[in-house]
């Protein structure tokens, strides 16, 4: 707009100085010939005509300057999208080849881990027959619960759904719950075979130390004897003791002293 305006003013400034030369031509021609005259009409065409043509040329200018202004806004709006495209594009190769070099690395931790998965089996059916003979020679209380306990796992080590950690996980579970077997007490009611009847009992269970039972009208009790690998009859001064340990147990009463029979020292069976 700027040089438009400017391209108008400098054709106004060129009629303005025609003006004075045509006057004096116009007061001539009114006193010349007619030759003269066609001669003036000629001047001034000729002028108007040239005057025309610059502002055509001007306007001309004018547009091509506004179009190559918006090219050359529109050229460095490209470029800046461009340069932001490479910088993303440098980052985007960055992260690529940071994650190749971590695939590189899980496929040799996973190579690594079937190595040990390999080496992990047979040391957990190690664990598990291990368990089993555990269960069969320890003092026999619940015996069925430890027992299916251990069949879960048999079953657990052939299933392919479960990962070689999460087996592993639970034959260590099952041994920290053997070991707690050895530092608590516990009540629970079972049967048992006396005398060739089958009776429901209460058992009471101090860790591995002791193992006895009492029948529900407290008229039977019983000791295991893990020497004899059997229960052995208690007479009824154990009867108090035995109702007050189970009270205990499911924590129905306080922790306190109770009298039960236990098994004499090794050694001290030897010298006796």
């Amino acid at each position: 707009m700027k040089r438009s305006r400017r391209g108008l003013a400098l054709a106004a400034w060129g009629a303005i100085v025609l003006l004075p030369a045509g006057a004096a031509l116009a007061q001539d021609a009114d006193t010349g010939t007619a030759a003269e005259r066609e001669a003036f009409e000629k001047v001034v065409g000729a002028r108007t005509k040239g005057n025309e043509a610059a502002e055509k040329s001007q306007r001309r200018i004018d547009e091509i300057s506004d179009e190559t202004d918006e090219l050359l806004s529109k050229y460095r709006t490209t470029w800046k999208q461009i340069e932001a495209i490479d910088a993303y594009n440098r980052q985007m190769q960055d992260l690529i080849a940071s994650q190749e070099q971590e695939l590189g690395s899980l496929s040799d931790q996973l190579e690594r881990v079937q190595i040990v998965s390999r080496s992990v089996t047979p040391l957990m059916l190690r664990m598990i027959d291990a368990l089993e003979k555990f269960v069969a020679l320890d003092v026999p209380f619940l015996i069925d619960e430890r027992t299916k306990r251990v069949d879960d796992m048999r079953k657990m080590m052939d299933r392919a759904d479960v990962t070689t950690a999460e087996k592993f996980r639970q034959i260590m579970e099952a041994f920290q719950i053997e070991n707690e077997y050895g530092r608590t007490i516990e009540a629970y009611r079972s049967t048992i075979d006396i005398d060739g009847r089958e009776t429901t009992v209460d058992f009471l269970r101090f860790g591995r130390i002791a193992l006895v039972y009492q029948s529900l009208d407290e008229k039977e009790a019983g000791v295991w004897s893990q020497e004899d690998r059997k229960f052995l009859p208690l007479d009824s001064s154990y009867r108090s003791s035995i109702r007050q340990g189970l009270r205990i147990a499911r924590k129905q009463a306080a922790p306190d002293l109770i009298r039960l029979p236990l098994p004499a020292p090794h050694e001290a069976r030897e010298s006796s």
